[in-house]
């Protein structure tokens, strides 16, 4: 799936009534370029994991992200297992066979430009995405627009988190989609994805990752989200949202489950 452009962290999302209660959350807005960009996952189906370095740039400057090469990365579980990653293509690192277990925490390490960055993720239990359909949208019915909508049951009495990454037609929307169960803990749920980026409609090919994350990075995600009511009128700027990673630098490092469910709109 297509990355969405962190380096800027330029958002332009949509997020539904469950995370409109939430309190808001301070983002520091600024135009700084050159720091470190960490971006970091593990998830629990087998196959490449990866971990990309790059550098952001200037707000004005073309979506042009310098990789860094020459790091050293791994990722270590609590169980004493470390895993090396080996760097190919620039600034591109991966573990070529690997997954990770639910409950567990992993720790990313890497050191880049004489500094040593460590970031923990505990993957949280699966919660089964049990299907995704479609329906008029109701801001645009008469155009034929549809709306994506996901379905599944929440886990009762244990703080869950969820994001949604979406593709139409293999181009990925720029909407970040981050929430929790504080208002549907235990429930069924029928989730609209309502974004803007891409108008869908019937026989467009749609995909749907589910991502159960764990609080750091459901705050990663949610404060990308927020920007949008920051920005009303629907430009953009780039910010740094809380991240797990210390010492501090751009990015996230994330283990999560993963799955994903393909459907022909009608």
């Amino acid at each position: 799936m297509k990355k969405i452009g962190l380096k800027y962290f330029l958002i332009i999302a949509t997020i539904a009534s469950l995370a409109s209660c939430k309190k808001v959350i301070d983002l520091n807005l600024g135009n700084v370029s050159g720091e470190l960009v960490i971006e970091g996952n593990i998830t629990n189906v087998p196959g490449p994991q990866y971990v990309t370095l790059s550098r952001n740039v200037p707000f004005t400057n073309p979506n042009v992200y310098p990789a860094v090469t020459g790091a050293t990365v791994s990722i270590a579980d609590d169980r004493g297992n470390n895993y090396p990653m080996t760097e190919g293509p620039a600034g591109t690192y991966s573990i070529p066979n690997a997954f990770g277990f639910g409950s567990r925490t992993y720790t990313l390490t890497v050191v880049a430009d004489g500094k040593t960055y460590t970031a923990k993720s505990k993957m949280p239990g699966v919660t089964k995405l049990d299907s995704i359909t479609d329906k008029p949208n109701y801001f645009n019915a008469s155009s034929g627009e549809k709306l994506i909508t996901v379905h599944f049951q929440d886990v009762a009495a244990i703080q869950n988190q969820y994001r949604f990454v979406m593709t139409v037609n293999k181009a990925q929307v720029n909407a970040v989609f981050a929430f929790d169960d504080e208002f549907i803990d235990g429930k069924y749920v029928d989730l609209d994805l309502q974004q803007n980026d891409i108008k869908i409609h019937a026989k467009d090919t749609v995909t749907v990752e589910m991502q159960c994350i764990d609080r750091p990075v459901y705050t990663y995600w949610f404060s990308l989200a927020q920007q949008q009511f920051n920005n009303p009128g629907g430009q953009v700027a780039p910010s740094n949202p809380p991240t797990n990673i210390t010492p501090t630098t751009l990015g996230y490092f994330s283990a999560h489950t993963t799955q994903t469910l393909t459907l022909v709109v009608k």
